[in-house]
């Protein structure tokens, strides 16, 4: 399902930026009823999938764009999709979505990443305290294998709340 444009859209997703809690607005971005927040999905393959409090699914095909001389995924954009579902999975579990800054990023690569390949993210948030949240985030490739891991601590953007 896309995204509609124009004034009315424009209105019905401010109306649920303003009414739906974090999991419930990451669940209508993955539905398709409001719009990404950012191109930088679009650009690394991120495709977000499920959101409920405290947990977020992204699937996760990157392009050959993101190759490093190697011809395997730069580390760099491996830490980018961890750093994705980590903020994400905390941003689920508010009242109201906000977006989350990254304090610390803690990535542990395990395997090669591929381009043109499907990976499963999942971002877990284990401690969603009141102003610093710690959540973990895990890419597995397409046999369940885990290729890369990372913890972080997050904190809301204050810009973003209301």
């Amino acid at each position: 399902m896309s995204v509609e444009a124009g004034p009315q859209a424009h209105r019905r997703a401010a109306e649920l930026w303003d009414t739906l809690s974090g999991a419930e607005l990451l669940q209508a971005m993955a539905d398709g009823r409001f719009p990404e927040i950012s191109d930088v999905n679009r650009h690394i393959g991120q495709v977000l999938t499920r959101a409920v409090p405290g947990r977020v699914d992204i699937s996760w095909t990157p392009s050959e764009i993101l190759c490093n001389p190697g011809g395997t995924v730069h580390g760099g954009y491996i830490a980018m999709i961890l750093d994705n579902a980590v903020c994400l999975a905390a941003a689920s579990t508010g009242e109201r979505f906000v977006p989350m800054l990254t304090l610390n990023l803690n990535v542990d690569y395990l395997r090669a990443v591929r381009a043109d390949e499907t990976y499963t993210v999942a971002g877990t948030c284990v401690h969603p305290g009141r102003t610093r949240m710690y959540s973990t985030a895990t890419v597995d490739d397409a046999d369940g294998r885990p290729v890369a891991r990372a913890s972080a601590s997050v904190v809301p953007n204050k810009a973003f709340a209301r």
